[in-house]
């Protein structure tokens, strides 16, 4: 098992930047897939970025060019890097770290973008 502490959520203006990260207790970080996902007021949970074991990343069609997922296994840490940040993006930001059978989440860090 693993569990998940997000940190590094706040308030910021349109055009800024925060990085958000996720540390991870427990043993096997390294085989979980990690993903970031968000969940803005009144809507329905979204994919935002994942990068696998690996190392490969993906990103949700509105964020590509602006965030970066990236992983540190030496420190059982996750990272997301949000820059030019819009006010769409404010919501809730949770941690999934996940392998075939078993999904574990984090509490969620919320982001408030201000225009």
């Amino acid at each position: 098992q693993v569990q998940l502490v997000e940190s590094g959520g706040g308030s910021v203006q349109a055009g800024g930047s925060l990085r958000l990260s996720c540390a991870a207790s427990g043993s096997m970080f390294s085989i979980y897939i990690m993903n970031w996902y968000r969940q803005a007021p009144g809507k329905e949970r979204e994919l935002v970025a994942t990068i696998t074991s690996g190392g490969r990343t993906n990103y949700a069609d509105s964020v590509k060019g602006r965030f970066t997922i990236s992983r540190d296994n030496a420190k059982n840490t996750v990272y997301l890097q949000m820059n030019s940040l819009k006010p769409e993006d404010t919501a809730v930001y949770y941690c999934n770290a996940r392998v075939v059978g078993y999904d574990s989440w984090g509490q969620g860090t919320q982001v408030t973008v201000s225009s």
